[in-house]
């Protein structure tokens, strides 16, 4: 767990972020960060990118050796 980089760190948070916020959706239909940042303002689209990069990131580090 040590040899982890700066980036797969942030990878890591960004995706629990996200599957955090999707999870109060599915339960709560309450958006955290829609409620934070706007709902689809500037920001908020770009964590959701930043989510969705992370998450594109995370199917890489799963995989690679």
């Amino acid at each position: 767990m040590a040899d982890k980089s700066s980036i797969d760190w942030l990878a890591l948070v960004l995706v629990i972020v996200g599957g955090l916020n999707w999870g109060l959706v599915g339960l709560f239909g309450f958006d955290l960060v829609a409620a934070i940042f706007g709902d689809m303002s500037i920001l908020s689209r770009i964590v959701y990118s930043l989510v969705g990069l992370a998450a594109v990131y995370m199917i890489y580090f799963a995989t690679k050796k």
